[in-house]
């Protein structure tokens, strides 16, 4: 059985991602009942594959992603990916392992990318999309200050099936 360790005030660094976070990444992927994300990965050469491209997707300047450390623990991942069309505008996500949910992990990993995005990345707008379920990422968002603008119809996919998301954004 996995047990989570917490200290009073969490201690949440959020970093480039590294190969040698393939097996803890993979874990929690496979390990957490994401109900609201689709896990992208089924084995955990899936996810060192998904850990080389990190390198080209920066190079693109399309995707940024990051490993959430807490207390120096891998707790959870999070990213930018920025609007090709749009370089002026990214959007946010971000999961955390289920033993490690609701202590303020995630709000803290959103406050480092938004640093990230608004400082080195220049971005002008922020957007975090959430399926209209889950009401822990809407608490997220709000906690950081985003706004919200309304819902977008069918755009998160899950398997086959299609959900509606709310849209969440800050601007500089």
């Amino acid at each position: 059985m996995r047990e989570a360790q917490f200290s009073i005030m969490p201690q949440v660094k959020i970093r480039p991602q590294e190969l040698f976070d393939a097996e803890r990444l993979f874990e929690i992927l496979t390990q957490t009942a994401f109900e609201f994300v689709e896990v992208p990965v089924e084995t955990l050469e899936d996810e060192k594959r998904f850990l080389n491209l990190n390198e080209v997707k920066k190079k693109t300047n399309f995707e940024y992603n990051y490993s959430i450390l807490y207390n120096g623990i891998l707790v959870g991942a999070c990213g930018i990916r920025i609007d090709q069309h749009r370089p002026w505008a990214g959007e946010l996500g971000y999961l955390v392992d289920e033993l490690y949910q609701g202590h303020g992990i995630a709000t803290e990993a959103v406050r480092q990318l938004e640093e990230i995005g608004f400082g080195e990345l220049k971005l002008h707008r922020i957007v975090i999309l959430m399926d209209i379920r889950n009401l822990a990422s809407e608490q997220v968002a709000r906690k950081c200050g985003y706004e919200k603008e309304g819902i977008a119809k069918k755009i998160h996919r899950i398997g086959k099936e299609y959900y509606d998301c709310f849209v969440y954004a800050k601007t500089r």
